[in-house]
């Protein structure tokens, strides 16, 4: 593997958040649970993944060490951009957030997302060479993938990126009221629902990722409604400033349905509705990245590295 490509933990992040918000971040001692749990982030991407074989799915999937719950470990959990936190916003007499502060929240969620696809694409040239065949060492899963942003073997990077990218678009709709039934009276402590039932248009993540910053940050904001809101939750916001929850709508004891028991999860069928929104988003993410693939690599070395992504045997079964 040519030494151009080690990666360091700062490349990758740089390209999606602030400079100064990885300065700020230190580790907090935080436990994850400002997110869909493991549990939840496995069975949405499990159930998006249909094809999959067992162990590629898993090293993906698994609810304490697949690709999708990285973020949700270590530093990486207390960056509110990684889980789409602190969008908040309510049509209210002083709110403390403006509707375009909030907006910056959300811009910030989809730039991390944008900037793993890019990467996964690019990672991607290595599972095969140029005639599309599979090269044996990049796509072993015969010793565990390490998620920590490093050089590594070329199916291992890519599912780190993909996961990455994935996981704040799910934990998008258990942290906000994109599918949540309506409200007749919003307030702090009951915002609105927008009860919308397919993927937000603002994460099309691979069109974003062929357009510049300025213009997809345009689309994306036209695309985010005015009452749309993700909790405050104490972490870091894409300013670098550690969130102040008061007063602000939060994620904690308002909005969130990490888990099938919380008060807003049990309205109204509020947390099924999160969790078949966040797998047909990720469906949508997965279909577009096998597109991107063909598009890029041409339909045949495109079909091989999905193939190797896919396959617990790629050498074998990828031919």
């Amino acid at each position: 593997m040519p030494s151009d490509r080690t990666i360091r933990p700062s490349r990758v992040l740089l390209a999606a958040i602030p400079t100064a918000l990885l300065m700020a971040v230190t580790p907090l001692g935080a436990t994850p649970t400002s997110a869909f749990i493991g549990y939840y982030h496995q069975v949405i991407t499990e159930n998006a993944l249909p094809s999959w074989q067992k162990s590629s799915l898993a090293a993906m999937a698994d609810q304490s060490d697949g690709a999708v719950v990285a973020d949700d470990h270590g530093t990486y959990f207390d960056l509110g951009p990684l889980h789409c936190d602190n969008g908040d916003y309510l049509h209210a007499k002083d709110y403390p957030k403006t509707r375009e502060q909030a907006t910056t929240e959300i811009i910030a969620c989809i730039r991390g997302s944008i900037a793993r696809f890019r990467n996964a694409v690019a990672f991607a040239d290595d599972l095969v060479d140029a005639q599309g065949k599979v090269n044996p060492e990049e796509v072993s899963l015969t010793s565990p993938c390490l998620w920590n942003d490093q050089r590594g073997r070329a199916k291992c990077e890519v599912l780190e990126q993909l996961g990455r990218g994935w996981h704040p678009i799910e934990d998008f709709y258990s942290h906000s009221n994109w599918t949540d039934q309506q409200v007749t009276e919003p307030s702090i402590t009951n915002p609105p629902g927008l009860a919308r039932t397919v993927p937000a248009p603002f994460f099309t993540i691979r069109d974003y990722s062929a357009m510049a910053e300025a213009d997809w940050i345009n689309a994306a904001t036209t695309a985010i409604p005015s009452d749309l809101t993700t909790g405050c939750y104490p972490d870091f916001e894409s300013t670098g400033v550690l969130a102040d929850c008061t007063g602000r709508i939060t994620h904690e004891n308002v909005l969130k349905k990490d888990t099938p028991d919380t008060p807003r999860s049990r309205i109204d069928h509020n947390f099924d509705h999160a969790v078949s929104t966040a797998t047909a988003d990720i469906t949508r993410q997965w279909n577009d990245f096998q597109a991107e693939l063909r598009q890029r690599y041409t339909d045949k070395r495109g079909n091989a590295m999905i193939c190797a992504l896919t396959h617990d045997d790629p050498v074998r079964d990828c031919v």
